[in-house]
């Protein structure tokens, strides 16, 4: 409901759609977002379960026509899972949502962060109206939400191809941060990752859980460039409407 409720902020209509709903429904959407949750009660590892859902099987095929599919949370473990992101080799688990990496703890944690633009990267479906110096706040709740893999090429190519939507920063900004403004270990400090088009997005972060400026901090809430989750659903809208 958070999730529908953001959409329809923005001015986009939605609807909450079921994992067995008909393929000519699902067809005639413009995009799509897979909230947070735990999908199969997370069994095996997050999101794996659910990235073998014949769903997911339609929603390639939507994203290669183009249409915006974002990942909230466990729907970031399920596009990772699915191999859409980051999509180099389709079709193929890339990369790995691990267990988060802290500091005298294990587990769950939840908690406020930080995250930005990764510097000089092209418009992902949900930073479309977001500039560079602009920091947004949001909540954190998961335990395998640690991008991570051992493949040297993925990196590069990640890197050279600009996929990384956003990062994660301290309050001012700084991306050189560490637990626990890094709350997960996640390598690059990476919050959000794409697809090459930049229409598949996977975000950890849950921008649906702080979409007024007064659910934020109150010390946040008087910082200018300091702002809620509103502007990545705005992002979405423009991106659709550009798009469609």
């Amino acid at each position: 409901m958070e999730t529908l409720r953001a959409v329809k902020h923005v001015g986009l209509e939605g609807d909450i759609v079921r994992w067995n709903e008909p393929e000519h429904k699902l067809r005639s959407y413009d995009g799509f977002i897979i909230p947070g949750g735990f999908a199969h009660q997370d069994r095996v590892r997050a999101g794996v379960i659910a990235a073998k859902d014949p769903v997911m099987a339609v929603l390639t095929e939507e994203a290669e026509k183009g249409k915006p599919i974002v990942g909230i949370c466990n729907g970031c473990q399920v596009l990772t899972e699915s191999g859409l992101i980051p999509g180099l080799e389709p079709g193929r688990v890339e990369m790995a949502m691990a267990r988060n990496r802290m500091e005298n703890r294990w587990g769950f944690y939840h908690r406020f962060v930080y995250i930005r633009r990764m510097p000089e990267t092209p418009d992902c479906a949900i930073s479309v109206s977001i500039g560079e110096n602009d920091i947004i706040a949001l909540p954190i709740a998961h335990s395998e939400g640690r991008f991570a893999t051992t493949d040297e090429k993925l990196l590069k190519a990640i890197e050279e191809r600009q996929l990384p939507c956003f990062i994660y920063t301290d309050r001012k900004g700084n991306t050189a941060v560490k637990f626990p403004d890094n709350p997960n270990g996640a390598m690059f400090n990476l919050a959000s990752l794409s697809n090459r088009a930049g229409n598949v997005v996977g975000i950890m972060p849950h921008p649906e859980r702080a979409i007024f400026r007064w659910n934020l901090a109150p010390i946040d809430t008087k910082t200018p460039n300091i702002h809620s989750g509103y502007n990545i659903f705005k992002s979405l809208k423009q991106y659709i409407e550009k798009v469609s």
